[in-house]
């Protein structure tokens, strides 16, 4: 196991690395945005919304700059398998989540629409420079239609949610500097992670692939698991599953769509046949689980339901340790 230390040690100080810098870019680029009098609201739906997908946009770039693609499509997969059955799993156990935000139940059928049409495109076992462009034009369209649709939507909680969780104001001195070395860090950060995870994949003789929907899918997931956990402490339910719901769409859009630009490459069938099918199912049973069924209802993910996404995504953990390692 003496193989294993570097490795390891690289992806724990990426992870760390990854998610302080992360926050620190978020700051540093909201308040530069405010100094040029931005809306409030754009900052914090547009860049907090892209900050906390700036780990996995990061680590898909890297990855597809060095060749390794497959390793951006399963962190791209892995991450919205993980941010619904892990973190909105694990959450709602704690906190039962009751969803009031009309934009919000909106954006959950976008999201599905977005999930089966990503999943129409890769029907060919192939991620091309043209798949990447479609996804990642649809980012910038999906950007401007939330951004229109937040400003316009009177009296729903979302907007004062996002508000209230804008970072806090600093001068303009600062915000430059840390906008610049949250930027320098990120990438550094990714670079080792994906350093880390290859030499793993390497040393059990597994995919890039499969490193991509595990290890680096949960390490780049938990900016969402805080930032969905510290809303839910404090109420803001909507915004917590709204961290969610638009992480997974940046996900899709922007994460495999910079990797299809950067590099466009062939992929093994099972991303349709079994960890697309797991991506969908999850999201299929996120929205049925925050409808109200029946007139007078409040709509409501439970603790009940929360065991479900979160049991579903370790039993999709636990084969995958199977079929690739233990096997």
């Amino acid at each position: 196991m003496i193989t294993l230390f570097l490795p390891v040690l690289y992806i724990v100080i990426g992870f760390a690395l990854l998610i302080w810098s992360a926050d620190k870019f978020v700051l540093g680029a909201s308040n530069t945005a405010r100094s040029f009098s931005i809306s409030p609201l754009i900052v914090g739906v547009v860049i907090v919304g892209l900050g906390t997908s700036a780990p996995e946009m990061l680590v898909s770039a890297i990855a597809s700059l060095q060749g390794k693609t497959d390793l951006a499509i399963g962190n791209a997969i892995g991450s919205n398998i993980t941010n619904i059955g892990l973190v909105i799993g694990f959450v709602a156990i704690i906190y039962p989540m009751h969803i009031h935000s009309k934009l919000l139940k909106r954006e959950m059928p976008f999201l599905l629409t977005i999930t089966v049409g990503t999943i129409c495109l890769l029907w060919d076992l192939r991620l091309s420079f043209i798949d990447g462009l479609i996804l990642v034009s649809l980012m910038f369209t999906m950007l401007a239609y939330t951004v229109y649709e937040t400003k316009n939507s009177s009296g729903d909680t979302l907007p004062q949610e996002i508000l209230d969780e804008m970072p806090e104001e600093i001068s303009k001195g600062e915000a430059l500097k840390w906008l610049l070395f949250g930027a320098i860090v990120l990438v550094a950060s990714s670079r080792l992670l994906v350093l880390g995870a290859v030499e793993v994949a390497q040393y059990y003789n597994v995919s890039d692939h499969v490193i991509g929907l595990t290890i680096v899918a949960i390490g780049t997931s938990l900016p969402e698991l805080a930032a969905t956990l510290a809303a839910a402490r404090q109420k803001q339910f909507d915004l917590a599953v709204g961290n969610i719901i638009g992480s997974n769409i940046f996900n899709l859009l922007g994460v495999l769509g910079v990797a299809g630009l950067i590099g466009p490459t062939n992929f093994e069938a099972i991303v349709i046949s079994q960890d697309s099918l797991v991506m969908f199912g999850l999201t299929v049973a996120l929205i049925v689980f925050s409808i109200a069924w029946g007139k007078g209802k409040k709509a409501i993910i439970c603790r009940l339901e929360g065991a479900i996404l979160l049991l579903s995504y370790l039993s999709y953990m636990g084969w995958l340790l199977y079929k690739n390692v233990l096997v």
